[in-house]
């Protein structure tokens, strides 16, 4: 199945299961706020914060994984069923609707895409939207986790100078000329950037998966899929990046989601900044 689904074919496919993803890091409830004022029809919304990451520790990242059993149990109670197609879209480019993506594969559930060009792009084709809340009978959902698609910590650490690591934050991020949001500035040892903002075109859109391709071959310089772990600040913007290394037909990344919130907690592990 394609990562992607277009707003023509989700707009075709009323029966197809929807989840909306908006979430602003700056204001966490903004996303529901804006769900809740109007929505694409039937779809239920998903927290970045609540539904899709674990309570922080203070030890964890900012997003950490949940334990698959209650993000499995999350799913069943939005009675979503194991032959349901799943549409996962926020207000366009599309990290926020790639972090559910994953996660639903993480869990087995392959009939899963983001809708390319998100909610801007199903409005701007003027495309209904509506502020009725759906309701799903619950239902036990039958996941089970892929320990093959995410790496840990211990893992990173483990091969850090054998890993293909591809850091997804903006480029001033990754030379540790700023940082925003984390307390510590700079990048894991050996990383390559890849800023997930580059793979979405000038009109909103992923780019072609032969672009694609050819952008990621030309960072990983010869590495497999398989050998490529993303990372990023908290773990959704990495998800971006193996999602648009699935349209290009890249199979086989792995997502460090702790990223750099975890990796900077602690003070022992190695920072590297500058070009």
């Amino acid at each position: 199945m394609s990562a992607l689904a277009s707003t023509e074919e989700l707009a075709q496919h009323p029966e197809w299961r929807v989840f909306d993803c908006r979430h602003d890091l700056a204001n966490p409830s903004l996303g529901e706020q804006q769900y809740l004022e109007s929505h694409i029809p039937g779809a239920l919304f998903a927290h970045l914060d609540r539904d899709l990451s674990a309570p922080t520790t203070g030890a964890n990242g900012r997003h950490p994984l949940p334990e698959a059993k209650a993000f499995i149990a999350w799913l069943g109670k939005q009675g979503l069923k194991a032959t349901d197609t799943v549409i996962c879209y926020d207000a366009g480019p599309g990290a926020m609707a790639a972090r559910l993506w994953w996660m639903l594969r993480w869990v087995g559930h392959e009939q899963a895409m983001v809708l390319d060009g998100g909610l801007a792009k199903w409005r701007r084709e003027g495309r209904p939207v509506t502020a009725d809340l759906p309701r799903f009978e619950p239902a036990p959902y039958p996941g089970k986790a892929k320990a093959s698609m995410h790496a840990s910590l211990a893992t990173v650490e483990k091969k850090l100078k054998r890993a293909a690591l591809l850091d997804a934050r903006a480029p001033a991020r990754y030379r540790g000329e700023q940082e925003p949001i984390d307390p510590v500035a700079g990048r894991i040892p050996g990383a390559k950037n890849r800023y997930n903002g580059e793979n979405i075109s000038a009109d909103g859109v992923f780019k072609s998966p032969g672009q694609l391709r050819a952008d990621f071959e030309a960072v990983l310089a010869g590495r497999k899929p398989d050998e490529v772990i993303h990372y990023c600040g908290s773990g959704v913007a990495a998800c971006h990046n193996a999602l648009a290394m699935e349209i290009a037909g890249m199979s086989g990344s792995r997502v460090y989601v702790g990223s750099w919130s975890e990796w900077s907690r602690d003070p022992t592990r190695p920072i590297a900044r500058s070009a």
